[in-house]
């Protein structure tokens, strides 16, 4: 970890020898070597950016700039976890407040009742796999079972005038 300073909880991973910290700033010759991901943090330093992206094109290796999406050579997406199920919701930066919030809407829609039938799914997949020598048929069955499962949403947006985003105060 290269930065001047760290967070509680990256202090306490330094402190128990998980992660390497370098108090400092990021130096070209950082990424000589066996650098495969690189997460720039700092807001506002466009230079630092445009290096860092140019710097990984060079040296083949992964770039996150969080407030700069088209800097860097990946996308960290808003993630729904339940049991096995992942759901990745980005709005490729433009606003991963927004990401965020629709995370939080669809969290609760995946309560324990649906990791129980993820899980009872697996498990009666497995089954089938045994007993069900035709692989068609297995896969008409578990067809016909998951056609039944259904979301249902309905989005509610700001009420906003159309003018320009810079007059769109108090939203």
């Amino acid at each position: 970890m290269i930065h001047p300073t760290l967070t509680d909880e990256l202090k306490k991973l330094a402190a128990s020898a998980k992660i390497l910290h370098r108090g400092r700033h990021f130096r070209v010759s950082d990424a000589d070597g066996d650098v495969w991901l690189i997460m720039n943090t700092l807001r506002g330093d466009q230079a630092l950016v445009r290096d860092l992206f140019a710097l990984s094109k060079k040296n083949k290796f992964l770039v996150y700039s969080s407030d700069e999406p088209n800097y860097s050579t990946f996308t960290m997406p808003a993630l729904v976890v339940r049991g096995p199920l992942r759901i990745a919701i980005s709005t490729s930066g433009v606003s991963p407040g927004l990401a965020s919030r629709l995370r939080q809407d669809l969290e609760p829609l995946f309560d324990e009742r649906f990791e129980v039938f993820l899980e009872w799914l697996d498990a009666y997949r497995a089954h089938l796999q045994k007993t069900e020598p035709n692989a068609a048929k297995r896969h008409e069955i578990l067809s016909e079972l998951v056609s039944k499962v259904r979301l249902q949403a309905r989005i509610e947006f700001p009420k906003v005038e159309r003018r320009e985003p810079s007059d769109q105060k108090g939203i």
